[in-house]
């Protein structure tokens, strides 16, 4: 008596190989798709600008017949906004940075009571809504003769900026082996000294981050220039788009246009400064 076995049949897997570049082709497929998305407003705001009388019904899908009008309109009617914005948002960044650098180092370097519940009322402040410090500053601001001048945007946009800077560099400067400092002592520098010569070329990358952070947030600001302005002297390139679109345009070429003007500073920062964004500042600090 003879039995047959017969086997089986296996499941064939794919090889390893084709499977990793079926995920990495379906991933990128996936990259493109959000990619696309994300990249059409940009687009589209630099399609209408490029088109005569573009209106909500008028723009093409692709300016087959460019013209730089709007970008003239836009030029001679905004420059004055745009500059205005840059004024503010640098001053915003030195003054921010002038009060978050040192205040972060003695947070990071110095074991003092109540460190922790600073901290927490750092961070309950970015709780709290823009809308509502502006609207607490601008009584102030009438009493001290702030309203409709620079200094009263910087420091405006300044108190908002600060907390975050403070938190985003003292976790950086946390990082900071103590004997750095601790050798630059010893060679007869004070803690001033220390914190000009060690820790800000150290923490380079962090304080970059925070002055990018704060630019964004100056040059982005609408609330509280809305606020606290209410003349043409200072008005920043936010509020000169709010008012382009609360005229019922019907040319949406300059507005658009606008638009781009006041998005180039923000994409130029951001790739000059992308390589000190990164962490590791520290690497090879201490063998």
């Amino acid at each position: 008596m003879t039995t047959s076995i017969q086997a089986a049949p296996a499941h064939v897997a794919l090889p390893r190989r084709h499977r990793s570049r079926t995920g990495a082709l379906a991933m990128t497929v996936l990259g493109v798709l959000f990619l696309a998305v994300m990249i059409f407003p940009v687009y589209w705001m630099v399609n209408s600008s490029l088109q005569a009388n573009a209106g909500a019904a008028t723009t093409t899908w692709f300016p087959f017949q460019p013209t730089f009008e709007g970008y003239v309109v836009a030029f001679q009617q905004q420059i004055q906004n745009f500059l205005s914005s840059m004024v503010i948002s640098l001053g915003t960044v030195v003054v921010t940075l002038l009060f978050a650098t040192p205040a972060a180092y003695g947070l990071a370097r110095f074991r003092m009571r109540g460190t922790r519940a600073f901290l927490l009322v750092l961070l309950i402040t970015q709780m709290i809504p823009t809308i509502v410090i502006a609207n607490a500053l601008y009584t102030l601001f009438n009493d001290v003769n702030l309203l409709n001048t620079y200094w009263g945007l910087i420091l405006a946009d300044s108190a908002a900026q600060i907390p975050f800077s403070i938190l985003l560099m003292r976790a950086f400067m946390e990082s900071i082996p103590p004997s750095l400092v601790e050798a630059a002592l010893v060679d007869g520098a004070n803690n001033f000294r220390a914190f000009i010569s060690i820790v800000i070329p150290i923490s380079r990358n962090a304080i970059v981050t925070a002055a990018l952070f704060t630019f964004l947030g100056a040059w982005g600001d609408f609330l509280i220039a809305l606020t606290l302005t209410s003349t043409t002297a200072v008005r920043p390139i936010t509020l000169g788009i709010y008012n382009y679109i609360g005229s019922n345009v019907t040319d949406w070429a300059p507005v658009m246009a606008t638009a781009v003007l006041a998005s180039l500073p923000a994409a130029v920062l951001l790739v000059v400064a992308q390589k000190y964004i990164a962490a590791g500042a520290l690497g090879g600090a201490v063998k």
